[in-house]
């Protein structure tokens, strides 16, 4: 208050009117979605594990904010922002992968619905490596997801929203984590893919447009009222990090560069292309949003709808960068400035992860605050709430239902659900160990770079080749699975190897343990398809069946020809330009 009348619109913390926007604002999202939820059971007349898990048949704009929320969480609120601040824009290979999406749309989706035809029914990853390999494959590619969910995923977004909550809210870590992972836990087990869903829809346009007011009152802020200075002065100040060989380009060519030991040269595009196949065209948790379905409904008009989803969502996977990434970097700018009330130590990891909090504490206007906060918690809420439900879906469709058949629709939901909190208990018993093991941020993308490797080569050579045999695909997927968990062992031991090991055993083994995990990450996918290729000229062919299974018929390939039209391709053509332009700047 100012002389006891007069409120500090500007006050660099959360004054009473922002708890209070905050609090009638998801008072308002809790009865939408409650709404929707009640109006979606009423039109099915009872509960539908399908529905449940999987959704049914949603417009194409709501499949695609739903995958781009199911992807933005805090680890985007946290992570990138505070990548941006540390190392500016090397990591925006793993954001700007908008012309991935596409591959989803365009090549994947047709096998998958394929897949879904064949089979009578809706999906998952496993089906489809069960119908393609063999039994053993699917489930080991369960086992192998539901791990990486509960090691990475859950956990680490209710770690990063434990420091989300601490910096902008000042509520201690473990109350923030904890709360989220709880909160998220009664939203998922009650609302399903319909919650999921709905709280997408409601985030994402919040979410967007609070990311922008951040992005344009913080670069307002930098440029003393100009947004062009402002622009100037980061990448100035940017470009003096480092040394002086700065963080404003996404290749780092030069051995002096401290970052080049980290991001080496070109092959940084091509390890993030590998992550990115991976999550953006096998991970259950986003493939989930696009096999939804009315029953009934022909192929084209699935398929048509699913590929707009993903031209959508391509979209909005170009705007993280400037949401998060970018103000980032804004904030290690006004941070140089003892004025501006943003305090960061780029050799601090939880330092530069409160950038994006405290950018939303000292640059917006009070009130403001409250409501992008909203779309804040929802996005964290809807992200993690996409990890249980993929949970869920993958126990109840690949390892309850096979062996409780018959079982009632109600049945099988309560057993998704019992699913959901058992990752949410296990999820909460390795945040403690996770804590331990150093960057939170490179923690995750090596558990990615060794997880990815075995998928993109398991699915891609499974859907194009007819002559990669079944035993082919599980020795490639365990036998990737077991390298990168060996590689995963090393890294923990060594510090990502960058402690000095003695003894003859650390001297002999050095290549496998000190090379870069970009570099090793690439040789992995090669040594896995050269295992795939060798074992198939020494194993039975696929079946008849399988390779049906993948063959598409004259009256499918008519289906796919009239799914599209002229306003896909460009659409198409305009998300991979706006991706060459950013490429093209930040150079």
């Amino acid at each position: 208050m100012r002389g006891g009348i007069l409120m500090d619109w500007s006050s660099h913390e959360f004054i009473w009117l922002d708890w209070a926007v905050l609090a009638i604002g998801l008072l308002g999202v809790v009865w939408a979605v409650w709404h929707a939820i009640v109006k979606d059971r009423k039109a099915q007349q009872g509960e539908d594990s399908s529905a449940y898990l999987f959704g049914k048949g949603e417009p194409w704009y709501v499949i695609g904010m739903a995958i781009f929320a199911a992807n933005i969480g805090s680890e985007h609120l946290v992570g990138l922002a505070g990548t941006g601040a540390k190392d500016g824009v090397g990591m925006a290979h793993w954001e700007m992968q908008g012309w991935m999406i596409l591959i989803l749309g365009w090549l994947f989706v047709p096998f998958y619905q394929l897949m879904i035809n064949k089979m009578g029914k809706i999906i998952t990853m496993p089906d489809f490596l069960k119908m393609r390999y063999t039994q053993r494959t699917g489930s080991w590619l369960s086992i192998i997801t539901l791990v990486a969910y509960v090691l990475t995923k859950v956990s680490v977004t209710a770690f990063t929203g434990g420091i989300f909550f601490k910096y902008l809210l000042g509520i201690p870590f473990w109350y923030g984590a904890i709360g989220l992972i709880a909160i998220t836990a009664v939203f998922t087990v009650f609302g399903g893919m319909k919650g999921v869903m709905t709280l997408s829809t409601i985030q994402t346009p919040i979410l967007i447009i609070g990311s922008f007011l951040v992005l344009f009152l913080g670069l307002s802020a930098l440029g003393g009222g100009s947004i062009t200075a402002g622009w100037e002065n980061m990448m100035a100040a940017c470009n003096a990090a480092h040394d002086g060989f700065g963080t404003t380009h996404m290749f780092h060519t030069d051995p002096a560069d401290p970052m080049y030991p980290q991001f080496p040269g070109y092959v940084v595009f091509l390890g993030a292309s590998i992550i990115g196949f991976w999550y953006w065209c096998t991970d259950q948790h986003i493939v989930q949003r696009v096999l939804g379905q009315v029953p009934g409904e022909d192929n084209a008009k699935v398929i048509a709808r699913a590929r707009r989803g993903t031209i959508a969502a391509g979209f909005f996977k170009i705007l993280p960068c400037f949401m998060f990434l970018i103000p980032g970097m804004i904030a290690y700018a006004l941070s140089q400035n003892p004025d501006s009330g943003i305090v960061m130590d780029i050799t601090n990891h939880e330092s530069t992860d409160g950038a994006f909090a405290m950018m939303v504490k000292n640059i917006l206007p009070a009130g403001i605050k409250g409501i992008v906060t909203i779309g804040f918690v929802c996005a964290l809420v809807a992200s993690l709430a996409a990890f249980f439900n993929s949970c869920a879906t993958l126990f109840t469709e690949d390892f309850y239902k096979p062996m409780k058949k018959g079982m009632s629709e109600a049945h099988y939901v309560f057993v998704g659900r019992m699913a959901t909190v058992v990752v949410v208990l296990l999820g909460l018993a390795w945040m403690p160990i996770m804590m331990n093991m150093g960057n939170l941020y490179s923690y995750l993308q090596d558990i990615q770079s060794l997880i990815a490797p075995a998928m993109v080569a398991v699915f891609t050579l499974g859907i194009f080749s007819k002559k990669i045999t079944p035993k082919a695909g599980e020795w490639g997927l365990i036998g990737g699975f077991i390298i990168g968990m060996i590689r995963l062992l090393t890294n923990v031991i060594t510090d990502s190897g960058k402690a000095v090991m003695e003894g003859a055993f650390w001297e002999n083994t050095a290549w496998f343990w000190q090379t870069n995990w970009l570099i090793f990450e690439c040789w992995l996918l090669v040594f896995i398809i050269i295992l795939m290729v060798v074992v198939s000229c020494f194993t039975p062919a696929p079946s008849k069946e399988q390779v049906d299974a993948i063959t598409f018929t004259s009256d499918f390939k008519k289906s796919i020809r009239e799914s599209w039209g002229i306003w896909d391709v460009l659409g198409t053509l305009l998300v991979i330009g706006l991706c060459a332009c950013f490429y093209t700047y930040f150079w």
